[in-house]
């Protein structure tokens, strides 16, 4: 299947692993490439710039395909050593970076350098806006169900993505709830080029997760997605199990 996203990032399936926090190892990215999809390395699960690099390397043993590597920006009283995870970027061959949190312009300019192409997680129309504007090459559109931090909007995939068709330019990929060749489909059919897929991959075999929560995940049912709120300090985050089942 041929669609913007599988040329601008030389994939063979238009499927991107969504970056998770201790889950996007090189085990995992790697088998995800090597199906044909965009494997993510998770950055900032890496706690040094030296290990990111040691953690490309390693994922480079296991595919010659293309993978990328998730950066999450966040405000910190002491932030972590961007500028060092970014060399260990450039320096370790990567050509796709998954950016996400705060405005990620300032670190474009090191990444294009390098000829890195750039897709950045946006939760509403005006941020996925903002992100064109300054100069990323896609978006990930998340709506409301995805796993993780779904924004501040409450938007689901049905009313977001019409509208990111309608008003980008660049392409995007559909996030939140996606989980099969139906949810690939559906996210072709409302606009996007793509999909990105997180909970899912959680319930393979490379995912470096207790296999009682693997279980759990291909048990659960369409009631089992928690959210959990925390409004004095404007956060929320959602667990969707029923993603994987």
């Amino acid at each position: 299947m041929k669609t913007k996203i599988t040329e601008l990032f030389g994939i063979e399936h238009p499927i991107i692993q969504g970056g998770m926090h201790f889950v996007g190892f090189a085990e995992l990215a790697a088998a995800v490439s090597e199906a044909g999809g965009l494997g993510i390395i998770t950055g900032l699960t890496q706690r040094t710039p030296e290990a990111l690099a040691n953690e490309i390397r390693r994922c480079r043993e296991m595919t010659n395909k293309p993978f990328g590597v998730n950066l999450t920006f966040l405000p910190a009283v002491t932030p972590p050593d961007y500028p060092g995870y970014i060399r260990a970027i450039v320096e370790g061959g990567i050509k796709v970076v998954e950016t996400a949190g705060n405005n990620p312009q300032k670190w474009l300019p090191s990444l294009k350098e390098a000829g890195i192409k750039v897709i950045h997680k946006c939760t509403s129309v005006r941020h996925s806006l903002k992100a064109e504007q300054i100069g990323c090459d896609a978006v990930s559109v998340d709506g409301f169900e995805c796993g993780g931090h779904p924004g501040e909007d409450d938007v689901p995939n049905f009313i977001l993505l019409p509208r990111a068709a309608e008003e980008l330019k660049i392409p995007f990929v559909a996030s939140g709830g996606m989980a099969d060749g139906r949810s690939l489909v559906a996210a072709l059919s409302l606009g996007a080029e793509g999909m990105n897929m997180g909970t899912r991959f959680m319930a393979t075999k490379e995912a470096p997760i207790h296999d009682n929560v693997k279980q759990a995940l291909v048990a659960a049912s369409a009631l089992d997605t928690r959210c959990a709120n925390a409004p004095s300090f404007g956060l929320s985050a959602s667990v969707s199990a029923s993603q994987a089942a």
